[in-house]
């Protein structure tokens, strides 16, 4: 048993570790890191960059399949699967080889230790090693980082050899030819687009009545309809009952809509993309009296649990479920373990579906805004089609809406291309409590997509202008 005294020990290393170790070794903190498997967590391995990946080559075959939109003769990509999940597996060990690898945080000064964490005390870590040997890591502060793994559904005949996660799809050679998703989420709406341009036939089932049930209704019937044109089989309000096999042919039964009607596809295989479960298992946790609700460790705005020494933040709580509020909350959590004063991980955290036209969202929608602010709300919307840059790049498919109270941006929803990177702009508004025609002094490049915000922020600037007409200065008599 080898004994180590450390400030700071971080039990798994994702989004959140990473960027915990990074930050407190650069503190000059005395920090040991945790890991069981892979560096980089669902981020890398079963998340962000293989699905982005698979994206990528998706959107190429698109623009292949329709470049008659630009004036230019349309082939039907040939694509091989195969070939496609080993580019995508190159990126990851590109990644992992780099940005993900143990040795960058051993530079920076950080000690990686291998094995299963288990909290034996309030200050005390203990590490079984792969060789089976323990370490006794002694500690002032604990952050749990230990993230979450996919939810698995209980359907009758799931086919053991034909059934995967959102993390072990990305393990197989390739797919089926044809595929059920369950789940309509964000990462079931984004593998379902991406894997009907790659020629894969895919159904999809959820449960909900509309796909992406946590954003705005109206959009996501847009986008629904895009990707039922596209070739996708969307059905919502859908129970799957069973799965019944024969060989290698699997056919999926299940209930649809409000009438019963039952439905039968016959598929290769099934991806099952119906959330995910907080891994809060076997770490000792019980051992501590440390609160654990249905959606994970409970704490405070600092990521405090109720024992003081003991830090939790990311998907292992029931916070946000999102990378880069993983990563955020976990600084927030570090500063408020060393940094007098106390932190909040409050941040306004801006969200994206990588489907195409983006779905990205910050704040509040209409009806969450309504509830909370009454009549004194405006949802102020631009149709791409009169955006010159969505108009001249043939991606007119998408709607900007911004949603305020009393004048003050409060949301924002954005269907449209490169939605991710034009959130940020709105995210600050939201956070800093400005007004929308305040956006109006910031003069937007042009033509961008992101002008369309200026439009909006012009228009509120407008609608101000008018109603203070009043002021303006009078022509001189004569």
């Amino acid at each position: 048993m080898v004994v180590g005294v450390f400030d700071l020990v971080i039990v798994g290393m994702g989004s959140a570790g990473v960027t915990a170790a990074e930050f407190a070794a650069r503190l000059d903190l005395e920090v040991a890191v945790v890991e069981r498997a892979k560096v980089g967590g669902d981020d890398l391995w079963s998340g962000s960059v293989p699905s982005k990946a698979l994206l990528a080559s998706a959107r190429a075959a698109h623009a292949m399949r329709t470049a008659d939109r630009f004036g230019i003769e349309p082939v039907e990509p040939v694509v091989d699967l195969a070939r496609v999940w080993r580019r995508v597996r190159a990126v990851q060990a590109d990644i992992a080889a780099t940005d993900a690898h143990p040795r960058r945080f051993v530079d920076l000064g950080a000690e990686v230790v291998i094995g299963e964490a288990r909290l034996t005390g309030p200050e005390e870590v203990t590490v079984v090693c792969p060789d089976g040997t323990e370490r006794v890591l002694a500690t002032r502060f604990v952050l749990l980082c230990t993230g979450s793994r996919p939810a698995v559904p209980d359907i009758r005949g799931l086919p053991a050899t034909a059934t995967w996660t959102t993390e072990s799809i990305f393990h197989v050679d390739a797919p089926p030819s044809r595929l059920a998703v369950v789940g309509g989420g964000p990462m079931g709406t984004e593998m379902a687009q991406a894997l009907q341009r790659l020629g894969v036939q895919v159904t999809v089932f959820q449960r909900a009545h509309t796909l992406l049930p946590r954003e705005d209704e109206g959009l996501s019937a847009r986008l629904t309809a895009v990707l039922r044109r596209e070739g996708v089989t969307v059905h919502c309000s859908a129970d799957v009952r069973r799965i019944t096999s024969t060989g290698d042919e699997h056919v999926v039964r299940a209930v649809v809509g409000h009438d019963g009607r039952e439905v039968a596809v016959p598929v290769g295989g099934v991806l099952l993309a119906t959330g995910r479960v907080p891994n809060t298992d076997d770490l000792g946790l019980d051992l501590l009296g440390i609160t654990v609700g249905p959606d994970g460790i409970e704490v405070d705005d600092a990521g405090r649990t109720n024992v003081r020494s003991v830090y939790a933040v990311g998907d292992v709580t029931r916070g946000h479920d999102l990378t880069n509020a993983a990563a955020y909350e976990a600084v927030v959590a570090v500063r408020d373990m060393f940094f007098p004063g106390r932190g909040s991980a409050d941040g306004t955290v801006p969200r994206c579906v990588y489907t195409e036209p983006e779905f990205a969202r910050v704040g509040l929608t209409v009806q969450e805004a309504e509830a909370r602010h009454g009549a004194d709300v405006d949802a102020w919307r631009l149709e791409l089609t009169h955006n010159q840059r969505a108009r001249t790049d043939a991606a007119t498919d998408g709607c900007l809406v911004v949603v305020t109270a009393k004048g003050r941006v409060v949301g924002a929803h954005l269907l449209a291309p490169h939605a991710g990177e034009m959130v940020h702009e709105l995210a600050v508004a939201v956070q800093q409590q400005l007004r929308l025609d305040d956006l109006a002094d910031v003069v937007h490049a042009h033509p961008t997509i992101a002008g369309g915000i200026g439009q909006l922020a012009a228009e509120a600037a407008y609608e101000k202008a008018h109603r203070l007409r009043w002021l303006m200065k009078k022509r001189p008599a004569r």
